[in-house]
């Protein structure tokens, strides 16, 4: 059974993820994101500053194979389209360099 941590809303700025109901919404707007976008963003999303490698984002999704790592590249890359992420400047899923992936901790509101 899945923990009620993980049930929560995570709500971040104008981004809101609804792990029940399996949908992500900014602002206003649902954004369409495939089941392994939507696994990556909830799994960042619930901690967030906190680093996540390839590696650990591969086991998120349940796949555990090598050379693996350049998929989580390209659906980050997705992802980041979606949410409307400046790669140069991204809001919400920041790259850290060397080392992999993690969601921006919101400061305040910003519209």
């Amino acid at each position: 059974a899945a923990t009620t941590a993980q049930q929560q809303i995570i709500r971040a700025g104008r981004l809101t993820i609804d792990p029940v109901r399996h949908t992500t919404t900014l602002g206003d707007k649902e954004i369409d994101l495939t089941p392994t976008e939507f696994t990556l963003l909830l799994t960042m999303a619930s901690v967030p500053g906190q680093l996540f490698t390839r590696t650990r984002l591969l086991d998120a999704l349940g796949f555990d194979y090598e050379g693996m790592e350049r998929t989580v590249d390209s659906h980050i890359k997705n992802l980041r389209a979606k949410l409307g992420d400046d790669p140069r400047d991204p809001q919400f899923v920041l790259t850290v360099f060397g080392a992999g992936y993690k969601f921006a901790e919101q400061t305040g509101e910003h519209d």
